[in-house]
C-alpha cells in the first residue's frame, strides 16, 4: 500500500508552528499546530483500528498499546531523564524539584492535570516555565486513548458477530465519534469561558478534536468515490486554511479550545480528505522528501524543542544569535533523537518490534499523535480478493533466505544464520506477472558450513534463528545511530564554545558618585550603595544566606505580618504590632503585599528602638490602597479589599500615630470595571486614600522596588548572576515622579528605593550576602529586615543631614 506522505506534511508544517510559536513568538497561532496533531491522530489511530476490526474480526487491545509503548515511551523516558538532570544542574533546588515533579506527571500521564491544579497560564511566560509544560498534550492524547479503543470493542459487542467485520464497525466509530464531538465542543464552549487555563488543558475540551478525525477515518469508503481532483481541491484548501489559522488566530486572545480551535481542525480535516483520492504529486509542497524527513521526525522534535527552548533562555544572552543558535539545538537534538533513541527503539526485537525490510517501507513517524503508521492509501474494496501466491523462483544471484534489508557479502554465513525458518514472501496473485515454469533438473545445493558469528556473544542454548532478528537491527541502524551520535556531540561541544564565547560580562564598578555631597556619617546609604555595586560587578554567584532556593521556597509565607495582610476577617491589631505598648512614637505601615514586604524591616525597627517606637502593619496583599478599587486577579482579595481599607482607617483615627507609611505595587492596572488607570491616576488616587486618615505632612511614601527579573528563570548554577540584573522600567520612573510631585503637595515624605535596590540603574538580585527579592517584586524577609537601619534614618536622620540625593 502506497503511503499518506501528505500526512507526513500536515505533521511538519503542525511540528515548525509550534516550534517557531514557543522559540520566536511567531507565528501566534502556532500552537494551534497541536490542534492539527489531534485530528491527524484521530484519524490516523481510528483507521488503524477499524482495520485491525475488518481484518481480524477483533481489536487486541495488547497489541495497540504495546505499540504505542514502543513509539512512545523511549523517547519521552529519555526526554524527561535528561531534563530533570540538567535542571538539578543548572537551577536551584526549589525549581529543580519542581522539574522533577513535572516530569513524573509527565511519564504517569497526567501533566495537562498537573498544569491545570497549578493554574500554569499556558500563555504567560513571565514566571519560570517547566520545560516539561509541553508534555500537556501526550497526557491529554493517551487519556483519550485510554478510553476510545475500549469504548469500540464494548460497542461492537453488541453487533452480530457476522458483521463486525463489515460495515458495523465503521458504523460504531462513527456514531461514537458524532456524540464526542457535540458534548466535547459544547463543553469546551462553557469551559473557556468560565475557567480559560483548565478548558486549555483539559481532555474533556479536547476529545472533540480526535473525535473529529476518527469521524473522517469512518468516511473514508465515502471519500474514496470523491474525483481525484475534488480530492486534490479540497487537500489545497485544508492546507491554506490551516496556514491562516496558524498565522492569524491568536489563541491568548480568543477563546480557546472552544470555539476558535474549530478553525485549524476543520481545516485539517478537509485536507485529510481530500488526501484520500489525491495523487501525491499534486500536493508536493507538503509531500516533498523535506516535509516527509521533518514530519517523521515530528515526534521526537515536539518533545526536545521546549525543554531547549527554556534552557536556552537561562544559557544564552540575549543576541542575534540566540534565536538561530536556540532553532539550531533543536533541530540537532531532535533529529537525533530520532535517530539513536525514537527509530531504533521502535523496531527492536527485543521490545517485542520488527525492523522493516526496507527504508521505504517504513511507517512514516507521528508528532503529537505519537504512536503509529501513517494511515496508507487503501485500495478501494474489490468483490474478491485473489489468494496469495508464491512468488516464482527468478534467477537471482542472492542466496536463498535472503530477506530485502539485509546485506549479504559473498562468503558470509550471515545469510545462512537468517535463511533458518524464513518462509518466501507472499504477494497478491494479481501484482505477480504470470510466469511459465520451465521443467529443470532439481539441483540440490552443497552444504554450507555455518562458523560461529563473531559480532555477538550467544551462549549454546540461543537458537540461531532467534539471532537472526538482532543481526537485522543491528545492521539496519548501527550507521545512523554512530553517524547522529557523532553529530550530537560535535553539536554539543559547539554549543558550549559559543555560550562561554557570548557568556555577558558585567561592568566594573565607576566611580559614580564622587561629585555627590559625602554623606552624614550615620547615614547607611553609602554601605547599601557599595553592596550593590559589588553585586552588579560579580562574575559569579556568592554564597548567599538565605539561600535563592530558600527565599522562593518561602515566598511571603516566611514574612512575620503575613497573616495581617491576608483577606480574613480584619486581623487582631495585637498580633500586628510590634514594640512597646508604652513607646512615645506609634506608627502604622498600609498597603498592599509591596508594604507587608517591608514588615520586617519595620518589625526590626521597632526591636531596635530601646522601647522608643511601636509599629502596626495592617492591609491587604492584592488591594492597593487607593479610593478606587483596582481589579485583582484574586476574587478573594476583590471581594475583602473596600471593607480593608475603611477597616483600617478607622483603626488610624482611634489609635492616632504619629505617621502612617504607605506602600503600593509601581505597576499600572484597571478600575474594577475595566477602565485603565496610568501611573498619575493611581498615585492620585493613593494620595487621596491617606487624605482619608487627615494626616497632612505625617504620611511616608515607601517606594516599590523596581521591578527584578523571574529568579526562576534567570537564576543558574552556571550562570553570571548578571543575568538576573534588571534596568528601571519607564512606568516605574512615572510612578516615581508622580509620588514626589503627590508628596511634595501635602508636605509629606518620599522614602527612596533605589537607595537599596540598584546602583547606577541596574538591579541586581543580591547585595552582599543576602537575596533581595523572592520573585520580581517582593523584598526578601532577611534583606528587608537589613534595611531597619535606613528606614530609620529615613524618617529621622535625613532631617538633619539633608534629604538624600538619588544614588548614582
Amino acid at each position: 500500500m502506497p503511503l499518506r506522505r501528505d500526512i507526513q506534511g500536515l505533521r511538519a508544517l503542525a511540528v515548525l508552528a509550534v516550534i517557531g510559536a514557543h522559540a520566536a513568538g511567531w507565528p501566534r497561532g502556532g500552537v494551534a499546530g497541536v490542534d492539527v496533531f489531534f485530528v491527524i491522530s484521530g484519524f490516523v489511530i481510528t483507521g488503524m483500528l477499524l482495520r485491525e476490526q475488518r481484518k481480524d474480526g477483533r481489536i487486541r487491545l495488547a497489541r495497540f498499546y504495546g505499540r504505542r509503548a514502543r513509539r512512545l515511551v523511549p523517547a519521552a523516558l529519555v526526554t524527561v531523564g535528561a531534563v530533570v538532570g540538567t535542571a538539578y544542574a543548572l537551577f536551584g533546588r526549589a525549581r529543580a524539584e519542581q522539574i522533577l515533579w513535572d516530569g513524573v506527571s509527565a511519564l504517569l500521564l497526567v501533566s495537562n492535570w498537573r498544569f491545570t491544579q497549578q493554574g500554569t497560564d499556558y500563555f504567560d511566560a513571565g514566571d519560570a516555565v517547566s520545560p516539561l509544560q509541553n508534555f500537556w498534550s501526550l497526557s491529554v492524547e493517551e487519556q483519550f486513548y485510554l478510553v476510545w479503543p475500549g469504548l469500540l470493542i464494548v460497542s461492537l459487542l453488541f453487533v452480530p458477530a457476522v458483521a463486525r467485520r463489515g460495515r458495523a464497525a465503521t458504523a460504531v466509530a462513527a456514531g461514537w465519534a458524532v456524540v464526542v464531538i457535540a458534548a466535547s465542543f459544547g463543553w469546551a464552549l462553557l469551559q473557556g469561558s468560565s475557567a480559560p487555563t483548565a478548558a486549555y488543558f483539559s481532555t474533556a475540551t479536547r476529545a472533540w478534536e480526535f473525535a473529529l478525525g476518527a469521524l473522517l477515518a469512518a468516511g473514508v469508503p465515502l471519500l474514496r468515490r470523491l474525483p481525484a481532483a475534488l480530492g486534490a481541491l479540497l487537500a489545497w484548501i485544508g492546507v491554506a486554511g490551516v496556514v491562516a489559522a496558524l498565522v492569524l488566530i491568536d489563541p491568548a486572545a480568543v477563546g480557546f479550545p472552544g470555539p476558535w480551535a474549530a478553525a485549524p481542525t476543520v481545516a485539517t480535516a478537509l485536507a485529510l480528505a481530500g488526501g484520500v483520492v489525491a495523487p501525491q504529486p499534486a500536493l508536493f509542497p507538503w509531500t516533498n522528501p523535506v516535509a516527509v524527513t521533518i514530519g517523521n521526525a515530528s515526534y521526537s522534535l515536539y518533545l526536545w524543542h521546549f525543554p531547549v527552548v527554556v534552557f536556552a533562555a537561562a544559557l544564552l544572552p540575549a543576541s542575534p544569535w540566540s534565536l538561530p543558535l536556540t532553532l539550531a539545538i533543536i533541530a540537532v537534538v531532535g533529529f537525533a533523537s530520532y535517530a539513536i533513541i525514537e527509530q531504533p527503539l521502535r523496531y527492536a526485537p527485543f521490545l517485542g518490534g520488527r525492523v522493516p525490510a526496507t527504508v521505504a517501507a517504513e511507517s512514516p513517524e507521528p508528532a503529537v499523535d505519537v504512536s503509529d503508521a501513517a494511515a496508507p492509501v487503501e485500495p478501494a474494496e474489490a468483490p474478491a480478493v485473489a489468494p496469495p501466491v508464491r512468488t516464482p523462483e527468478i534467477a537471482t544471484r542472492r542466496p536463498a533466505g535472503w530477506q530485502p534489508g539485509t546485506r549479504y557479502f559473498p562468503g558470509s554465513p550471515r545469510v545462512a544464520a537468517q535463511s533458518a525458518g524464513v518462509e518466501p514472501v507472499e504477494v497478491a496473485a494479481a501484482s505477480v506477472p504470470e510466469v511459465v515454469p520451465v521443467e529443470q533438473p532439481v539441483i540440490a545445493p552443497p552444504p554450507v558450513e555455518v562458523p560461529e558469528v563473531p559480532t555477538l556473544a550467544m551462549s549454546d542454548s540461543v537458537p540461531v534463528a532467534s539471532v537472526a532478528p538482532m543481526v537485522a537491527w543491528r545492521e539496519r541502524f548501527r550507521t545512523q545511530v554512530s553517524l547522529a551520535a557523532a553529530g550530537l556531540v560535535a553539536a554539543a561541544l559547539l554549543v558550549v564554545l559559543v555560550v562561554q564565547v557570548q557568556q555577558p560580562r558585567p561592568l566594573p564598578p565607576t566611580a559614580g558618585g564622587t561629585d555627590q555631597a559625602a554623606p552624614a556619617i550615620e547615614d547607611p546609604t553609602a554601605a547599601l550603595q557599595a553592596d550593590l555595586a559589588a553585586a552588579v560587578s560579580a562574575t559569579t554567584w556568592p554564597d548567599l544566606h538565605p539561600s535563592l532556593d530558600e527565599v522562593m521556597a518561602q515566598s511571603s509565607g516566611a514574612n512575620p505580618a503575613h497573616d495581617c495582610f491576608a483577606p480574613t476577617p480584619l486581623p487582631d491589631a495585637a498580633a500586628c504590632t510590634w514594640g512597646s505598648g508604652d513607646a512615645p512614637r506609634h506608627l502604622y505601615l498600609v498597603g498592599d503585599s509591596t508594604a507587608m514586604a517591608y514588615a520586617p524591616a519595620l518589625k526590626a525597627l521597632a526591636e531596635q528602638s530601646g522601647g522608643a517606637i511601636r509599629v502596626t502593619t495592617v492591609g491587604l496583599y492584592g488591594c492597593r490602597f487607593t479610593d478606587v478599587l483596582v481589579q485583582n486577579d484574586d476574587p478573594a482579595v476583590m471581594q475583602a479589599c473596600t471593607q480593608r481599607k475603611n477597616d483600617v482607617a478607622a483603626m488610624i483615627a482611634a489609635d492616632h500615630p504619629e505617621q502612617v507609611l504607605v506602600s503600593n505595587a509601581y505597576t499600572l492596572g484597571r478600575t474594577a470595571d475595566g477602565r485603565d488607570l496610568s501611573a498619575a491616576d493611581l498615585i492620585a488616587a493613593e494620595a487621596a486614600e491617606m487624605a482619608r486618615y487627615g494626616m497632612p505632612g505625617r504620611i511616608v511614601y515607601l517606594e516599590a522596588p523596581p521591578e527584578g527579573a523571574p529568579l526562576g528563570n534567570c537564576y543558574t548554577r552556571v550562570g553570571s548572576p548578571y543575568a538576573c540584573a534588571t534596568s528601571i522600567t519607564p512606568v516605574w520612573r512615572d510612578m516615581q515622579a508622580a509620588t514626589a510631585a503627590a508628596a511634595a503637595a501635602t508636605g509629606d515624605r518620599l522614602v527612596d528605593a533605589l537607595a537599596f535596590t540598584c546602583w547606577q540603574d541596574v538591579c541586581p538580585a543580591f547585595a552582599g550576602t543576602l537575596p533581595i527579592r523572592y520573585d520580581q517584586t517582593h523584598l526578601t524577609v532577611a534583606y528587608s529586615a537589613h534595611l531597619a537601619p535606613y528606614l530609620r534614618w529615613a524618617l529621622d536622620g535625613a532631617d538633619a543631614a539633608g534629604a538624600p540625593a538619588p544614588p548614582g
